[in-house]
């Protein structure tokens, strides 16, 4: 037989590739990329309200209740009667974990872990609270009608069945500050009266352009939006590495809250923001202060008990579909650099 002889089989099989019609790629591909990028714009709006530029716009907590001794105040200090309701891979509810631990509030002030659930839509009760399966249920139960977003950290008043305050800012003043009588650690001040002023103006630098900033990144949905956003994040990593090289922690010899808000986002940030929101121009890690910095936080005592790296990638990787629609989680980093020394100790704070 000749070798260009097919036998019928193949001879069947190859004109029926020859006669197979298909789309051209370049349509198939600008159709794919129509269909997803509407779809992604989709999920984004529901995931990530934004501004006609494309920015992502984080909206305001809405129960801004304080704990307090002022007569008169129906949320008064107590031991038992309050719980605090966090997700342990949010950077937000952390900052409460971290200062419950530092002030030794966790005999005084219960804890509840909640979990992001995809299929639900929003964060989850590991078990069921106050007859309550979700987040959304609480809110609902404290306010019947709420139409806001249902977000951690939330202060739970057990006494009134509501909630206090849902503004991660403002609860970890009222830890600092509302619950010494019952505290293990009551001389510890994370706001003094005298740096008062230099921790709101560290609060107020960091929270646009870094706490939120990672967020602008991650959620733009223009490259002008992003562009911008990172940018300015950058610009403000860059200047704090600049001043902790005169001083030890953000306002001196002592940690504040100003630390404690920029930690969180700071222990986050190699494992999740540079890769998964794109913040990919420089790691904490090869910072040659902001590195240390991290591990000299992480190290205090109590600290490091309210990391939960793993929590954190499975609650990114694995819940924001529209940044990453294979719900691939990365096995890395190794975590034993922030147990590295950080000789922070032998900075010279500038007065």
């Amino acid at each position: 037989m000749s070798q260009q002889t097919l036998s019928p089989v193949a001879d069947k099989q190859t004109k029926t590739k020859k006669g197979k019609k298909s789309l051209p790629p370049k349509l198939i591909i600008k159709l794919g990329k129509f269909v997803w990028t509407t779809i992604w714009h989709l999920m984004m709006s529901k995931l990530a309200p934004r501004n006609k530029s494309g920015e992502y716009i984080r909206p305001n907590s809405e129960f801004r209740n304080s704990v307090g001794t002022d007569q008169g105040n129906v949320y008064q200090p107590a031991t038992g009667r309050y719980n605090l309701i966090a997700g342990l891979g949010c950077p937000w509810a952390h900052r409460t974990l971290v200062v419950r631990s530092l002030k030794g509030l966790e005999q005084a002030i219960s804890l509840t872990i909640v979990s992001p659930s995809p299929i639900e839509g929003g964060w989850v009760f590991n078990q069921e609270y106050e007859g309550c399966r979700t987040l959304a249920e609480l809110y609902e139960l404290a306010q019947p009608g709420y139409g806001g977003r249902f977000t951690v950290p939330v202060l739970w008043d057990s006494q009134t069945k509501t909630i206090v305050n849902n503004e991660s800012a403002e609860i970890i003043v009222m830890l600092n500050s509302q619950f010494n009588e019952f505290a293990n650690n009551p001389t510890l001040d994370l706001y003094p009266q005298e740096l008062k002023d230099k921790i709101d103006q560290w609060n107020e630098r960091t929270y646009a352009s870094v706490n939120n900033g990672v967020y602008r990144c991650g959620f733009a949905q223009t490259q002008e939006a992003y562009d911008q956003v990172y940018h300015e994040l950058f610009t403000t990593l860059d200047e704090i590495d600049t001043a902790l090289s005169g001083s030890r922690y953000l306002c001196g010899e002592t940690v504040t809250l100003a630390d404690v808000r920029l930690f969180t986002t700071l222990f986050r940030f190699d494992t999740v923001y540079y890769a998964l929101f794109k913040c990919n121009r420089k790691r904490i890690q090869d910072y040659q202060n902001l590195g240390p910095y991290l591990r000299d936080l992480y190290q205090i005592r109590g600290i490091a008990d309210t990391c939960d790296l793993e929590s954190v990638k499975r609650d990114y990787y694995g819940n924001l579909f529209p940044l990453n629609p294979g719900g691939i989680i990365p096995s890395g980093p190794d975590p034993k650099f922030l147990q590295e020394p950080h000789n922070r100790d032998k900075v010279n704070s500038k007065q």
